[in-house]
């Protein structure tokens, strides 16, 4: 027997610097090298765009690093230029925080 994809996610139009799936919830979050964070369902549908704060200077594109997300709704995601972004699964922004520490 060969494998096959449950589903293909579309969406992003640069490369995927990460993912994660959240089981519970039936959720696949990404994020790509120059663009949105976005979430599928399992079934490959498009749910939600996550949109990071608006910044200036010359890190104003949001480059996302790492997403972890929680059963309980919550989605964390460290962009490149230091910023962590808390948003609910919803794609509401709930909090953000700063750091100059190297996150791996």
């Amino acid at each position: 027997d060969f494998a096959t994809p449950r589903a293909i996610l579309t969406g992003h139009d640069y490369e995927i610097t990460c993912a994660t799936i959240c089981a519970e919830l039936g959720l696949v979050i990404s994020g790509s090298k120059e663009g949105p964070c976005l979430i599928h369902s399992m079934n490959g549908d498009l749910l939600r765009t996550l949109e990071g704060p608006e910044t200036e200077g010359p890190e104003s594109c949001l480059r996302p690093k790492l997403i972890q997300a929680s059963r309980e709704g919550h989605c964390v995601i460290y962009y490149e230029n230091g910023l962590f972004c808390v948003f609910s699964v919803n794609g509401r922004l709930q909090a953000t925080m700063e750091t100059d520490d190297k996150i791996r």
